[in-house]
Protein backbone atom coordinates (compact mmCIF):
# COMPACT_ATOMS: atom_id res chain seq x y z
CA UNK A 1 0.00 0.00 0.00
CA UNK A 2 1.08 3.59 -0.52
CA UNK A 3 0.53 6.87 1.35
CA UNK A 4 -2.81 7.60 -0.32
CA UNK A 5 -4.08 4.10 0.41
CA UNK A 6 -3.16 4.32 4.09
CA UNK A 7 -4.81 7.75 4.28
CA UNK A 8 -7.89 6.31 2.58
CA UNK A 9 -8.00 3.60 5.25
CA UNK A 10 -7.93 6.31 7.94
CA UNK A 11 -10.74 8.16 6.15
CA UNK A 12 -12.76 4.94 5.86
CA UNK A 13 -12.34 4.31 9.59
CA UNK A 14 -13.52 7.87 10.31
CA UNK A 15 -16.50 7.52 7.98
CA UNK A 16 -17.54 4.22 9.58
CA UNK A 17 -17.11 5.74 13.03
CA UNK A 18 -19.58 8.50 12.17
CA UNK A 19 -22.11 6.43 10.21
CA UNK A 20 -22.21 3.24 12.28
CA UNK A 21 -21.06 4.24 15.74
CA UNK A 22 -22.14 7.87 16.02
CA UNK A 23 -18.57 8.89 16.81
CA UNK A 24 -16.52 11.86 15.73
CA UNK A 25 -15.01 11.83 12.21
CA UNK A 26 -11.46 10.78 13.03
CA UNK A 27 -9.54 7.63 12.15
CA UNK A 28 -5.85 6.76 12.43
CA UNK A 29 -3.59 4.03 11.10
CA UNK A 30 -0.08 3.15 12.28
CA UNK A 31 2.16 1.48 9.74
CA UNK A 32 5.53 -0.24 10.08
CA UNK A 33 7.47 -1.43 7.05
CA UNK A 34 4.40 -1.08 4.84
CA UNK A 35 2.17 -3.15 7.14
CA UNK A 36 -0.71 -1.90 9.28
CA UNK A 37 0.19 -2.39 12.94
CA UNK A 38 -2.77 -0.65 14.59
CA UNK A 39 -5.83 1.46 13.91
CA UNK A 40 -7.97 3.73 16.03
CA UNK A 41 -11.09 5.85 15.89
CA UNK A 42 -12.24 8.72 18.08
CA UNK A 43 -14.46 7.32 20.87
CA UNK A 44 -14.71 10.43 23.06
CA UNK A 45 -18.52 10.62 22.77
CA UNK A 46 -18.86 6.96 23.76
CA UNK A 47 -16.34 6.83 26.60
CA UNK A 48 -16.61 10.46 27.80
CA UNK A 49 -12.79 10.35 27.94
CA UNK A 50 -11.41 13.53 26.35
CA UNK A 51 -8.15 11.73 25.49
CA UNK A 52 -9.81 8.96 23.48
CA UNK A 53 -8.75 10.35 20.11
CA UNK A 54 -8.08 8.13 17.10
CA UNK A 55 -4.34 8.81 17.16
CA UNK A 56 -4.08 8.10 20.89
CA UNK A 57 -5.95 4.82 20.54
CA UNK A 58 -3.79 3.77 17.57
CA UNK A 59 -0.58 4.65 19.46
CA UNK A 60 -1.72 2.67 22.51
CA UNK A 61 -2.57 -0.34 20.36
CA UNK A 62 0.68 -0.17 18.35
CA UNK A 63 2.72 0.07 21.55
CA UNK A 64 0.90 -2.96 22.94
CA UNK A 65 1.30 -4.98 19.73
CA UNK A 66 4.98 -4.09 19.29
CA UNK A 67 5.83 -4.23 22.99
CA UNK A 68 7.45 -0.80 23.02
CA UNK A 69 6.59 2.75 24.00
CA UNK A 70 8.79 3.97 21.14
CA UNK A 71 7.42 3.61 17.62
CA UNK A 72 10.48 5.05 15.86
CA UNK A 73 10.14 2.82 12.83
CA UNK A 74 6.43 3.57 12.36
CA UNK A 75 4.40 6.27 10.66
CA UNK A 76 0.88 7.44 11.40
CA UNK A 77 -1.85 8.27 8.90
CA UNK A 78 -4.78 10.31 10.19
CA UNK A 79 -8.05 11.38 8.63
CA UNK A 80 -7.65 14.82 10.21
CA UNK A 81 -4.79 17.02 11.36
CA UNK A 82 -3.72 15.81 14.82
CA UNK A 83 -4.59 18.10 17.74
CA UNK A 84 -1.88 19.39 20.10
CA UNK A 85 -2.44 16.49 22.54
CA UNK A 86 -2.06 13.93 19.78
CA UNK A 87 0.94 15.77 18.36
CA UNK A 88 2.56 15.51 21.79
CA UNK A 89 1.85 11.77 21.97
CA UNK A 90 3.19 11.30 18.43
CA UNK A 91 6.40 13.07 19.40
CA UNK A 92 6.66 11.14 22.68
CA UNK A 93 6.22 7.84 20.81
CA UNK A 94 8.89 9.02 18.34
CA UNK A 95 6.90 8.16 15.21
CA UNK A 96 9.01 8.92 12.14
CA UNK A 97 6.30 10.58 10.01
CA UNK A 98 2.76 11.95 10.17
CA UNK A 99 0.37 12.19 7.22
CA UNK A 100 -3.15 13.62 7.43
CA UNK A 101 -6.00 14.07 4.97
CA UNK A 102 -7.79 17.20 6.22
CA UNK A 103 -6.81 20.44 7.92
CA UNK A 104 -7.85 21.38 11.48
CA UNK A 105 -9.84 24.31 10.08
CA UNK A 106 -12.28 21.83 8.54
CA UNK A 107 -12.90 20.23 11.95
CA UNK A 108 -13.36 23.68 13.48
CA UNK A 109 -15.83 24.73 10.77
CA UNK A 110 -17.77 21.49 11.26
CA UNK A 111 -17.85 22.23 15.00
CA UNK A 112 -16.39 18.81 15.75
CA UNK A 113 -14.23 20.25 18.51
CA UNK A 114 -16.17 21.46 21.58
CA UNK A 115 -16.07 25.19 22.22
CA UNK A 116 -15.04 24.73 25.87
CA UNK A 117 -11.32 25.08 25.21
CA UNK A 118 -9.68 27.38 27.76
CA UNK A 119 -6.16 28.45 26.73
CA UNK A 120 -5.76 30.42 29.96
CA UNK A 121 -5.77 27.58 32.50
CA UNK A 122 -3.03 28.46 35.00
CA UNK A 123 -0.18 25.96 35.36
CA UNK A 124 1.80 26.66 38.51
CA UNK A 125 4.93 25.06 39.93
CA UNK A 126 4.76 24.59 43.71
CA UNK A 127 8.08 23.63 45.27
CA UNK A 128 7.79 20.62 47.57
CA UNK A 129 10.56 19.25 49.78
CA UNK A 130 10.12 15.73 48.40
CA UNK A 131 9.02 16.74 44.89
CA UNK A 132 12.13 15.23 43.30
CA UNK A 133 11.96 11.94 45.22
CA UNK A 134 10.13 9.91 42.53
CA UNK A 135 12.77 10.96 39.98
CA UNK A 136 15.61 10.06 42.36
CA UNK A 137 14.01 6.63 42.89
CA UNK A 138 13.71 6.19 39.14
CA UNK A 139 17.38 7.08 38.61
CA UNK A 140 18.49 4.60 41.30
CA UNK A 141 16.23 1.91 39.86
CA UNK A 142 17.66 2.47 36.39
CA UNK A 143 21.23 2.32 37.71
CA UNK A 144 20.45 -0.99 39.44
CA UNK A 145 19.02 -2.41 36.22
CA UNK A 146 22.13 -1.63 34.16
Amino acid sequence: MNTQQFLQLAIDLARTNVKEKGGRPFGAVIVRNGEVVATGVNTVLETKDPTDHAEMRAIREASRVLGSELLSDCEIYASGEPCPMCQGAIQRADLKAVYYASLKELAMEAKVVPAGSNPNIPFQYIEMVNGSEPFELWTKRKENME
